[in-house]
Protein backbone atom coordinates (compact mmCIF):
# COMPACT_ATOMS: atom_id res chain seq x y z
CA UNK A 1 0.00 0.00 0.00
CA UNK A 2 1.48 3.35 -1.05
CA UNK A 3 2.11 6.00 1.57
CA UNK A 4 0.01 9.15 1.56
CA UNK A 5 1.66 12.38 0.45
CA UNK A 6 1.48 13.92 3.90
CA UNK A 7 3.27 10.91 5.42
CA UNK A 8 5.86 10.86 2.62
CA UNK A 9 6.80 14.50 3.27
CA UNK A 10 6.76 14.04 7.05
CA UNK A 11 9.03 11.01 6.73
CA UNK A 12 11.33 12.86 4.35
CA UNK A 13 11.73 15.71 6.86
CA UNK A 14 12.13 13.21 9.72
CA UNK A 15 14.94 11.39 7.89
CA UNK A 16 16.52 14.74 7.07
CA UNK A 17 16.54 15.61 10.76
CA UNK A 18 18.09 12.24 11.68
CA UNK A 19 20.85 12.92 9.15
CA UNK A 20 21.38 16.38 10.63
CA UNK A 21 21.60 15.26 14.25
CA UNK A 22 23.87 12.33 13.37
CA UNK A 23 26.24 14.64 11.47
CA UNK A 24 26.06 17.30 14.22
CA UNK A 25 27.10 14.70 16.80
CA UNK A 26 29.84 13.34 14.53
CA UNK A 27 31.46 16.78 14.24
CA UNK A 28 31.10 17.32 17.98
CA UNK A 29 32.77 13.99 18.80
CA UNK A 30 35.82 14.87 16.72
CA UNK A 31 36.68 17.75 19.04
CA UNK A 32 38.13 15.73 21.97
CA UNK A 33 40.48 13.99 19.55
CA UNK A 34 41.71 17.29 18.11
CA UNK A 35 42.09 18.72 21.63
CA UNK A 36 44.20 15.75 22.71
CA UNK A 37 46.41 16.26 19.61
CA UNK A 38 46.58 20.04 20.10
CA UNK A 39 45.35 20.36 16.54
CA UNK A 40 43.90 23.85 16.89
CA UNK A 41 43.43 24.43 13.16
CA UNK A 42 41.35 21.24 12.90
CA UNK A 43 39.25 22.39 15.87
CA UNK A 44 38.47 25.68 14.11
CA UNK A 45 37.66 24.02 10.79
CA UNK A 46 35.51 21.37 12.49
CA UNK A 47 33.58 24.09 14.30
CA UNK A 48 32.89 25.99 11.06
CA UNK A 49 31.77 22.82 9.31
CA UNK A 50 29.29 22.13 12.10
CA UNK A 51 27.99 25.69 11.87
CA UNK A 52 27.40 25.29 8.12
CA UNK A 53 25.78 21.89 8.51
CA UNK A 54 22.22 23.05 9.16
CA UNK A 55 21.85 25.08 5.99
CA UNK A 56 23.91 22.63 3.94
CA UNK A 57 21.28 19.96 4.68
CA UNK A 58 18.24 22.23 4.83
CA UNK A 59 18.29 23.71 1.33
CA UNK A 60 18.46 20.46 -0.69
CA UNK A 61 15.86 18.88 1.64
CA UNK A 62 13.48 21.80 1.14
CA UNK A 63 14.00 21.62 -2.62
CA UNK A 64 13.21 17.90 -2.56
CA UNK A 65 10.02 18.51 -0.53
CA UNK A 66 8.96 21.23 -2.91
CA UNK A 67 9.45 18.95 -5.89
CA UNK A 68 7.41 16.16 -4.25
CA UNK A 69 4.62 18.57 -3.34
CA UNK A 70 4.52 20.09 -6.84
CA UNK A 71 1.60 22.55 -6.99
CA UNK A 72 0.57 21.75 -3.40
CA UNK A 73 3.60 23.35 -1.68
CA UNK A 74 1.34 26.11 -0.32
CA UNK A 75 -1.60 23.88 0.60
CA UNK A 76 -2.34 24.80 4.24
CA UNK A 77 -4.57 21.79 4.93
CA UNK A 78 -1.89 19.43 3.64
CA UNK A 79 0.84 21.04 5.74
CA UNK A 80 -1.35 20.73 8.82
CA UNK A 81 -1.53 16.96 8.37
CA UNK A 82 2.18 16.80 7.53
CA UNK A 83 2.90 18.46 10.86
CA UNK A 84 0.65 15.95 12.66
CA UNK A 85 2.39 12.97 11.02
CA UNK A 86 5.81 14.46 11.81
CA UNK A 87 4.82 14.97 15.45
CA UNK A 88 4.16 11.23 15.75
CA UNK A 89 7.50 10.36 14.13
CA UNK A 90 9.59 12.52 16.48
CA UNK A 91 7.62 11.92 19.70
CA UNK A 92 10.21 9.62 21.30
CA UNK A 93 13.39 11.40 20.19
CA UNK A 94 15.70 12.72 22.93
CA UNK A 95 16.18 15.79 20.70
CA UNK A 96 12.44 16.33 20.26
CA UNK A 97 12.56 20.12 20.59
CA UNK A 98 15.42 20.39 18.06
CA UNK A 99 13.39 18.24 15.62
CA UNK A 100 10.43 20.62 15.94
CA UNK A 101 12.61 23.58 15.01
CA UNK A 102 14.01 21.61 12.07
CA UNK A 103 10.46 21.16 10.76
CA UNK A 104 9.87 24.91 11.06
CA UNK A 105 13.00 25.57 9.00
CA UNK A 106 11.92 23.18 6.25
CA UNK A 107 8.44 24.61 5.87
CA UNK A 108 9.80 28.18 5.80
CA UNK A 109 12.01 27.21 2.86
CA UNK A 110 9.35 25.10 1.10
CA UNK A 111 6.16 27.12 1.52
CA UNK A 112 6.97 30.36 -0.32
CA UNK A 113 6.62 33.64 1.61
CA UNK A 114 4.93 32.03 4.58
CA UNK A 115 5.22 34.07 7.74
CA UNK A 116 5.40 32.52 11.20
CA UNK A 117 2.18 30.54 11.54
CA UNK A 118 1.15 28.69 14.71
CA UNK A 119 -1.12 26.30 12.82
CA UNK A 120 1.60 25.12 10.45
CA UNK A 121 4.66 25.32 12.70
CA UNK A 122 5.83 24.54 16.21
CA UNK A 123 5.66 28.08 17.57
CA UNK A 124 4.04 28.35 21.00
CA UNK A 125 2.87 24.78 21.50
CA UNK A 126 6.26 23.18 20.89
CA UNK A 127 8.19 21.18 23.46
CA UNK A 128 10.14 23.56 25.70
CA UNK A 129 10.37 21.70 29.01
CA UNK A 130 13.87 21.47 30.44
CA UNK A 131 14.48 19.41 33.56
CA UNK A 132 17.18 17.28 35.16
CA UNK A 133 16.18 13.67 35.74
CA UNK A 134 16.90 12.34 39.21
CA UNK A 135 20.00 10.09 38.95
CA UNK A 136 20.53 11.22 35.36
CA UNK A 137 23.24 9.23 33.61
CA UNK A 138 24.48 12.52 32.11
CA UNK A 139 25.85 13.61 35.51
CA UNK A 140 28.69 12.35 37.72
CA UNK A 141 27.96 12.46 41.44
CA UNK A 142 30.53 12.86 44.22
CA UNK A 143 29.25 12.33 47.80
CA UNK A 144 30.77 14.45 50.56
CA UNK A 145 31.90 11.31 52.39
CA UNK A 146 34.88 10.96 50.04
CA UNK A 147 36.48 14.08 51.49
CA UNK A 148 37.66 17.12 49.54
CA UNK A 149 41.08 15.75 48.52
CA UNK A 150 39.64 12.51 47.17
CA UNK A 151 36.79 14.27 45.39
CA UNK A 152 39.22 16.54 43.54
CA UNK A 153 41.47 13.60 42.65
CA UNK A 154 38.46 11.54 41.52
CA UNK A 155 37.22 14.38 39.30
CA UNK A 156 40.55 14.64 37.49
CA UNK A 157 40.71 10.84 37.13
CA UNK A 158 37.14 10.58 35.82
CA UNK A 159 37.62 12.90 32.84
CA UNK A 160 39.85 11.75 30.00
CA UNK A 161 41.44 14.53 27.94
CA UNK A 162 43.46 12.17 25.78
CA UNK A 163 46.84 13.23 27.17
CA UNK A 164 48.69 13.02 30.52
CA UNK A 165 48.50 15.82 33.08
CA UNK A 166 51.56 18.04 33.24
CA UNK A 167 51.54 18.43 37.06
CA UNK A 168 48.47 16.71 38.46
CA UNK A 169 49.54 17.10 42.11
CA UNK A 170 49.84 20.86 41.64
CA UNK A 171 46.46 20.98 39.94
CA UNK A 172 44.89 19.14 42.89
CA UNK A 173 46.55 21.56 45.31
CA UNK A 174 45.31 24.61 43.37
CA UNK A 175 41.74 23.26 43.25
CA UNK A 176 41.69 22.35 46.96
CA UNK A 177 42.92 25.83 47.88
CA UNK A 178 40.27 27.39 45.63
CA UNK A 179 37.46 25.40 47.26
CA UNK A 180 38.74 26.14 50.74
CA UNK A 181 38.99 29.86 50.03
CA UNK A 182 35.61 30.34 48.38
CA UNK A 183 33.32 27.64 49.84
CA UNK A 184 34.69 26.36 53.13
CA UNK A 185 35.21 29.88 54.52
CA UNK A 186 31.52 30.66 53.95
CA UNK A 187 29.59 27.41 54.31
CA UNK A 188 29.59 24.42 56.62
CA UNK A 189 29.61 20.94 55.10
CA UNK A 190 26.61 18.86 56.22
CA UNK A 191 24.89 15.57 55.43
CA UNK A 192 23.24 17.00 52.30
CA UNK A 193 26.47 18.27 50.75
CA UNK A 194 27.29 16.67 47.41
CA UNK A 195 28.93 17.61 44.12
CA UNK A 196 27.70 17.04 40.57
CA UNK A 197 29.52 17.54 37.28
CA UNK A 198 28.17 17.09 33.77
CA UNK A 199 29.84 14.11 32.07
CA UNK A 200 30.00 16.06 28.83
CA UNK A 201 33.11 18.21 28.46
CA UNK A 202 32.60 21.65 26.91
CA UNK A 203 35.24 22.46 24.28
CA UNK A 204 35.94 25.81 22.64
CA UNK A 205 39.13 26.92 20.89
CA UNK A 206 42.12 25.80 22.99
CA UNK A 207 40.19 25.08 26.18
CA UNK A 208 37.98 22.40 27.70
CA UNK A 209 35.58 23.13 30.55
CA UNK A 210 34.03 21.02 33.30
CA UNK A 211 30.68 22.39 34.47
CA UNK A 212 29.59 21.46 37.98
CA UNK A 213 27.78 22.45 41.16
CA UNK A 214 28.05 21.66 44.87
CA UNK A 215 25.06 21.56 47.21
CA UNK A 216 26.17 23.40 50.33
CA UNK A 217 24.49 25.85 52.68
CA UNK A 218 21.05 24.66 51.50
CA UNK A 219 21.73 25.80 47.91
CA UNK A 220 23.68 24.86 44.82
CA UNK A 221 27.06 26.57 44.41
CA UNK A 222 28.06 26.39 40.71
CA UNK A 223 31.62 26.21 39.44
CA UNK A 224 33.57 25.82 36.19
CA UNK A 225 37.01 24.22 35.81
CA UNK A 226 38.87 25.31 32.64
CA UNK A 227 41.39 22.78 31.33
CA UNK A 228 44.21 23.65 28.91
CA UNK A 229 46.64 21.53 26.90
CA UNK A 230 50.20 22.81 26.59
CA UNK A 231 53.05 21.08 24.78
CA UNK A 232 54.00 19.64 28.18
CA UNK A 233 50.58 18.18 28.95
CA UNK A 234 47.13 18.84 30.36
CA UNK A 235 46.72 21.36 33.18
CA UNK A 236 43.95 23.01 35.19
CA UNK A 237 43.99 26.72 34.35
CA UNK A 238 41.76 28.08 37.11
CA UNK A 239 38.61 27.48 39.16
CA UNK A 240 35.66 29.79 38.58
CA UNK A 241 32.93 30.49 41.13
CA UNK A 242 32.13 34.07 40.10
CA UNK A 243 28.63 34.07 38.47
CA UNK A 244 29.58 37.04 36.28
CA UNK A 245 32.56 35.16 34.83
CA UNK A 246 30.40 32.07 34.28
CA UNK A 247 27.84 34.18 32.48
CA UNK A 248 30.59 35.67 30.34
CA UNK A 249 31.82 32.18 29.39
CA UNK A 250 28.36 31.50 27.97
CA UNK A 251 28.00 34.97 26.52
CA UNK A 252 26.25 35.91 23.26
CA UNK A 253 29.62 37.32 22.19
CA UNK A 254 31.37 33.95 22.11
CA UNK A 255 31.41 31.00 19.75
CA UNK A 256 29.26 27.99 20.52
CA UNK A 257 30.69 25.16 22.57
CA UNK A 258 31.42 21.76 21.09
CA UNK A 259 29.77 19.49 23.66
CA UNK A 260 28.08 16.12 23.38
CA UNK A 261 24.41 16.63 24.25
CA UNK A 262 22.70 13.25 24.24
CA UNK A 263 19.59 14.89 25.72
CA UNK A 264 19.91 18.62 24.93
CA UNK A 265 17.08 19.69 27.25
CA UNK A 266 18.81 18.03 30.24
CA UNK A 267 22.16 19.68 29.46
CA UNK A 268 20.36 23.03 29.21
CA UNK A 269 18.50 22.37 32.47
CA UNK A 270 21.78 21.73 34.29
CA UNK A 271 23.35 24.84 32.76
CA UNK A 272 20.31 26.86 33.79
CA UNK A 273 20.84 25.77 37.39
CA UNK A 274 24.47 26.87 37.15
CA UNK A 275 23.81 30.19 35.37
CA UNK A 276 20.21 30.91 36.41
CA UNK A 277 19.82 34.38 34.89
CA UNK A 278 20.67 33.18 31.37
CA UNK A 279 17.66 32.79 29.11
CA UNK A 280 16.99 29.23 27.95
CA UNK A 281 17.35 30.28 24.32
CA UNK A 282 20.84 31.64 25.10
CA UNK A 283 21.88 28.29 26.56
CA UNK A 284 20.67 26.39 23.49
CA UNK A 285 22.73 28.84 21.42
CA UNK A 286 25.74 28.15 23.62
CA UNK A 287 25.69 24.39 23.00
CA UNK A 288 25.40 24.80 19.23
CA UNK A 289 21.64 24.52 18.69
CA UNK A 290 21.32 28.15 17.67
CA UNK A 291 18.38 27.48 15.36
CA UNK A 292 16.37 26.16 18.27
CA UNK A 293 17.66 29.06 20.33
CA UNK A 294 16.09 31.28 17.67
CA UNK A 295 12.77 29.44 18.05
CA UNK A 296 12.81 29.95 21.82
CA UNK A 297 13.85 33.57 21.40
CA UNK A 298 10.77 34.09 19.20
CA UNK A 299 8.52 32.44 21.81
CA UNK A 300 9.93 34.81 24.41
CA UNK A 301 9.33 37.71 22.02
CA UNK A 302 5.66 36.78 21.53
CA UNK A 303 5.21 36.30 25.26
CA UNK A 304 6.77 39.71 25.89
CA UNK A 305 4.44 41.37 23.38
CA UNK A 306 1.45 39.87 25.18
CA UNK A 307 2.68 41.21 28.50
CA UNK A 308 3.81 44.71 27.55
CA UNK A 309 2.25 47.83 26.08
CA UNK A 310 5.11 50.10 24.97
CA UNK A 311 5.81 50.90 21.32
CA UNK A 312 8.69 50.05 19.03
CA UNK A 313 10.86 53.12 18.46
CA UNK A 314 13.99 54.14 16.59
CA UNK A 315 17.02 53.00 18.62
CA UNK A 316 18.96 55.74 20.44
CA UNK A 317 22.38 56.75 19.15
CA UNK A 318 23.81 57.99 15.88
CA UNK A 319 21.88 56.61 12.92
CA UNK A 320 23.89 54.18 10.84
CA UNK A 321 24.65 54.62 7.16
CA UNK A 322 23.91 50.98 6.35
CA UNK A 323 21.44 49.79 8.97
CA UNK A 324 18.16 51.12 10.34
CA UNK A 325 17.91 50.03 13.96
CA UNK A 326 14.84 50.01 16.19
CA UNK A 327 13.95 48.60 19.57
CA UNK A 328 11.19 48.01 22.08
CA UNK A 329 12.24 49.93 25.23
CA UNK A 330 11.00 47.17 27.55
CA UNK A 331 12.89 44.44 25.66
CA UNK A 332 16.64 43.86 25.76
CA UNK A 333 16.89 43.45 21.96
CA UNK A 334 17.49 45.63 18.90
CA UNK A 335 16.18 44.93 15.39
CA UNK A 336 18.42 45.76 12.44
CA UNK A 337 17.33 46.18 8.81
CA UNK A 338 19.66 46.76 5.87
CA UNK A 339 18.77 50.04 4.18
CA UNK A 340 17.54 50.21 0.59
CA UNK A 341 20.23 52.76 -0.34
CA UNK A 342 23.55 53.69 1.23
CA UNK A 343 24.85 57.23 1.25
CA UNK A 344 28.48 57.86 0.16
CA UNK A 345 31.12 56.90 1.11
CA UNK A 346 29.39 53.52 1.54
CA UNK A 347 29.39 51.78 -1.82
CA UNK A 348 28.44 48.19 -1.01
CA UNK A 349 25.34 46.19 -1.85
CA UNK A 350 22.73 44.70 0.48
CA UNK A 351 24.03 41.22 -0.36
CA UNK A 352 27.56 42.22 0.58
CA UNK A 353 26.31 43.38 3.98
CA UNK A 354 24.55 40.04 4.48
CA UNK A 355 27.80 38.27 3.62
CA UNK A 356 29.58 40.24 6.37
CA UNK A 357 27.00 39.08 8.91
CA UNK A 358 27.40 35.52 7.66
CA UNK A 359 31.17 35.81 8.10
CA UNK A 360 30.68 36.80 11.74
CA UNK A 361 28.26 33.91 12.33
CA UNK A 362 30.93 31.44 11.20
CA UNK A 363 33.90 33.12 12.87
CA UNK A 364 35.31 32.95 16.38
CA UNK A 365 33.78 35.99 18.09
CA UNK A 366 36.34 35.91 20.97
CA UNK A 367 33.88 37.60 23.32
CA UNK A 368 33.96 40.80 21.27
CA UNK A 369 31.28 40.47 18.56
CA UNK A 370 27.56 40.14 19.20
CA UNK A 371 25.71 37.06 18.02
CA UNK A 372 22.67 37.69 15.83
CA UNK A 373 19.53 35.85 14.77
CA UNK A 374 18.41 36.33 11.17
CA UNK A 375 14.67 36.39 10.46
CA UNK A 376 12.55 36.48 7.33
CA UNK A 377 8.90 37.65 7.26
CA UNK A 378 9.01 38.87 10.85
CA UNK A 379 5.60 40.11 12.11
CA UNK A 380 5.02 43.07 14.41
CA UNK A 381 1.56 44.41 15.38
CA UNK A 382 1.03 47.77 13.69
CA UNK A 383 -0.52 49.34 16.76
CA UNK A 384 2.75 48.75 18.66
CA UNK A 385 4.88 50.75 16.21
CA UNK A 386 5.44 54.45 16.85
CA UNK A 387 4.59 56.84 13.96
CA UNK A 388 8.20 58.10 13.92
CA UNK A 389 9.50 54.57 13.45
CA UNK A 390 7.03 53.80 10.67
CA UNK A 391 8.18 56.93 8.86
CA UNK A 392 11.85 56.03 9.38
CA UNK A 393 11.28 52.51 8.06
CA UNK A 394 9.41 53.80 5.02
CA UNK A 395 12.18 56.30 4.31
CA UNK A 396 15.07 53.86 4.61
CA UNK A 397 13.88 50.23 4.19
CA UNK A 398 10.62 50.44 2.26
CA UNK A 399 11.44 47.48 0.02
CA UNK A 400 11.52 45.20 3.10
CA UNK A 401 8.08 46.20 4.37
CA UNK A 402 4.69 44.62 3.84
CA UNK A 403 1.72 46.11 5.73
CA UNK A 404 -1.40 44.06 6.40
CA UNK A 405 -4.53 45.25 8.19
CA UNK A 406 -3.05 44.39 11.58
CA UNK A 407 0.67 43.78 11.17
CA UNK A 408 3.91 44.96 9.64
CA UNK A 409 5.71 42.02 8.04
CA UNK A 410 9.44 42.66 7.58
CA UNK A 411 10.99 40.55 4.85
CA UNK A 412 14.44 40.40 6.42
CA UNK A 413 16.03 41.57 9.67
CA UNK A 414 18.60 40.71 12.32
CA UNK A 415 18.03 40.67 16.07
CA UNK A 416 20.83 41.43 18.45
CA UNK A 417 21.30 42.01 22.18
CA UNK A 418 20.68 45.62 23.17
CA UNK A 419 23.76 47.43 24.45
CA UNK A 420 24.47 51.01 25.38
CA UNK A 421 26.40 52.61 22.49
CA UNK A 422 29.93 53.35 23.64
CA UNK A 423 29.86 56.92 22.31
CA UNK A 424 26.76 57.67 24.41
CA UNK A 425 28.29 56.11 27.53
CA UNK A 426 31.44 58.19 27.15
CA UNK A 427 29.34 61.36 27.09
CA UNK A 428 28.14 60.93 30.67
CA UNK A 429 30.49 58.57 32.55
CA UNK A 430 33.02 59.71 35.15
CA UNK A 431 36.73 59.84 34.38
CA UNK A 432 37.70 56.68 36.28
CA UNK A 433 34.81 54.68 34.78
CA UNK A 434 35.73 56.05 31.37
CA UNK A 435 39.38 55.03 31.71
CA UNK A 436 38.42 51.41 32.40
CA UNK A 437 36.03 51.34 29.46
CA UNK A 438 38.43 52.89 26.93
CA UNK A 439 41.07 50.40 28.06
CA UNK A 440 38.59 47.63 27.22
CA UNK A 441 37.71 49.34 23.92
CA UNK A 442 41.35 49.01 22.88
CA UNK A 443 41.50 45.41 24.14
CA UNK A 444 38.42 44.59 22.09
CA UNK A 445 40.06 45.86 18.90
CA UNK A 446 43.28 43.97 19.58
CA UNK A 447 41.50 40.72 20.48
CA UNK A 448 39.50 40.95 17.26
CA UNK A 449 42.78 41.45 15.41
CA UNK A 450 44.22 38.34 17.05
CA UNK A 451 41.17 36.45 15.75
CA UNK A 452 42.00 37.73 12.23
CA UNK A 453 39.22 40.34 12.20
CA UNK A 454 39.81 44.00 11.30
CA UNK A 455 36.72 45.99 12.32
CA UNK A 456 37.14 48.62 9.62
CA UNK A 457 35.14 51.48 11.11
CA UNK A 458 36.43 51.54 14.69
CA UNK A 459 34.59 54.66 15.85
CA UNK A 460 33.02 54.36 19.30
CA UNK A 461 29.48 54.55 17.86
CA UNK A 462 30.03 51.06 16.43
CA UNK A 463 30.76 49.52 19.84
CA UNK A 464 28.45 48.86 22.76
CA UNK A 465 28.64 48.01 26.46
CA UNK A 466 27.21 44.91 28.11
CA UNK A 467 25.73 45.10 31.61
CA UNK A 468 29.17 44.08 32.91
CA UNK A 469 30.74 47.06 31.08
CA UNK A 470 32.48 44.87 28.53
CA UNK A 471 33.04 46.51 25.15
CA UNK A 472 31.49 44.69 22.19
CA UNK A 473 31.69 45.43 18.45
CA UNK A 474 28.35 45.28 16.62
CA UNK A 475 28.63 47.03 13.25
CA UNK A 476 29.84 44.49 10.71
CA UNK A 477 29.44 46.12 7.30
CA UNK A 478 33.12 47.07 6.98
CA UNK A 479 34.88 44.15 8.65
CA UNK A 480 37.68 42.40 6.78
CA UNK A 481 40.11 39.62 7.55
CA UNK A 482 43.14 41.18 9.23
CA UNK A 483 45.50 39.38 6.88
CA UNK A 484 43.91 41.11 3.89
CA UNK A 485 44.92 44.53 5.22
CA UNK A 486 48.15 46.41 4.48
CA UNK A 487 49.36 48.32 7.54
CA UNK A 488 51.62 51.19 6.48
CA UNK A 489 53.66 54.00 7.94
CA UNK A 490 52.21 57.27 6.74
CA UNK A 491 54.64 59.04 4.37
CA UNK A 492 55.96 62.35 5.73
CA UNK A 493 55.32 65.47 3.69
CA UNK A 494 58.56 67.14 2.63
CA UNK A 495 57.61 69.84 0.14
CA UNK A 496 55.32 72.84 0.35
CA UNK A 497 52.97 71.24 -2.16
CA UNK A 498 52.79 68.04 -0.15
CA UNK A 499 52.24 69.83 3.17
CA UNK A 500 49.33 71.87 1.86
CA UNK A 501 47.88 69.39 -0.61
CA UNK A 502 44.03 69.22 -0.22
CA UNK A 503 44.13 65.46 -0.87
CA UNK A 504 46.75 62.82 0.06
CA UNK A 505 49.73 63.26 -2.27
CA UNK A 506 50.68 59.57 -1.98
CA UNK A 507 48.86 56.55 -3.40
CA UNK A 508 46.41 54.70 -1.15
CA UNK A 509 45.15 51.23 -2.10
CA UNK A 510 41.76 49.93 -0.96
CA UNK A 511 43.08 47.92 1.99
CA UNK A 512 45.84 50.28 3.11
CA UNK A 513 45.65 51.23 6.79
CA UNK A 514 47.67 53.94 8.57
CA UNK A 515 47.45 53.14 12.31
CA UNK A 516 48.92 56.49 13.38
CA UNK A 517 45.76 58.14 12.04
CA UNK A 518 43.72 56.32 14.70
CA UNK A 519 44.98 58.81 17.29
CA UNK A 520 42.96 61.62 15.75
CA UNK A 521 39.48 60.16 16.14
CA UNK A 522 39.37 57.09 18.42
CA UNK A 523 38.61 58.93 21.68
CA UNK A 524 37.36 62.53 21.82
CA UNK A 525 37.19 63.31 25.54
CA UNK A 526 40.31 65.14 26.70
CA UNK A 527 40.32 63.52 30.16
CA UNK A 528 40.33 60.05 28.55
CA UNK A 529 42.27 60.53 25.33
CA UNK A 530 45.76 60.85 26.83
CA UNK A 531 45.21 57.79 29.03
CA UNK A 532 43.94 55.79 26.05
CA UNK A 533 46.85 56.80 23.79
CA UNK A 534 49.34 55.84 26.47
CA UNK A 535 47.64 52.59 27.56
CA UNK A 536 47.20 51.31 23.99
CA UNK A 537 50.23 52.77 22.27
CA UNK A 538 50.59 49.52 20.28
CA UNK A 539 47.38 50.34 18.41
CA UNK A 540 49.13 53.11 16.51
CA UNK A 541 52.14 51.08 15.36
CA UNK A 542 52.04 49.40 11.91
CA UNK A 543 54.72 46.99 13.13
CA UNK A 544 52.47 45.74 15.93
CA UNK A 545 49.61 44.96 13.53
CA UNK A 546 52.05 43.33 11.13
CA UNK A 547 53.35 41.17 13.98
CA UNK A 548 49.84 39.83 14.61
CA UNK A 549 49.50 39.11 10.88
CA UNK A 550 52.73 37.07 10.92
CA UNK A 551 51.47 34.94 13.83
CA UNK A 552 48.18 34.28 12.06
CA UNK A 553 49.88 33.46 8.75
CA UNK A 554 52.02 30.89 10.57
CA UNK A 555 48.81 29.13 11.59
CA UNK A 556 48.82 30.19 15.23
CA UNK A 557 45.46 30.20 17.02
CA UNK A 558 45.81 33.06 19.51
CA UNK A 559 43.72 32.08 22.51
CA UNK A 560 41.46 34.72 24.06
CA UNK A 561 40.91 33.88 27.72
CA UNK A 562 37.27 34.45 28.77
CA UNK A 563 38.33 35.34 32.30
CA UNK A 564 40.93 37.70 33.82
CA UNK A 565 44.59 36.76 33.55
CA UNK A 566 45.06 37.34 37.29
CA UNK A 567 42.86 34.39 38.31
CA UNK A 568 44.88 31.86 36.30
CA UNK A 569 46.85 29.39 38.44
CA UNK A 570 49.89 29.59 36.14
CA UNK A 571 49.64 32.89 34.20
CA UNK A 572 53.09 32.31 32.72
CA UNK A 573 51.89 29.22 30.83
CA UNK A 574 50.89 29.72 27.19
CA UNK A 575 49.10 27.26 24.93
Amino acid sequence: MSKSLDYQIAEKIFNGFLTYIKSFNAYTRLTPKYFSERNWQAIQLNHKQRLRLYKDLLFPLAASCKKSLADRSTDRALWTTIKTEYSHLISTLPELEIAETFFNSVIRKTYENVDIDEDLMFVMEGHDFCSIRENSDLIRNYPKGLGLDKIILQILDDFDFGAPFMEKEKDIKFLIEGVQKVILTRYKIDSETRTQILKSIFYRNKAAYLIGRTFVGKKWMPFIIPIMHSKDGIFVDTLIFDPNLMSHLFSFTRSYFMVEAEVPSEIVAFLSSVIPHKKIHELYNAIGFNKHGKTLFYRDFLHHLDNSKDQFVVAPGIKGMVMTVFTLPSLNIVFKLIKDHFEPPKNMTRQEVREKYKLVSLHDRVGRMADTHEFEYFKIPKDRISPDLIQELRNTTNSLLNFTDTHLVIKHLYTERKMEPLNLYLEHCGTEEGKKVVEDYGRAILQLAQANIFPGDMMTKNFGLTRQKRVIFYDYDEIEFLNDMNFRVKPKAETYEQIYAPEPWYSIAKNDVFPEDFKRWMIGRKDLKEHFLDYHSNLFSPEYWQGIQVRIEKGELIHAYPYPEEIRFRPELKV
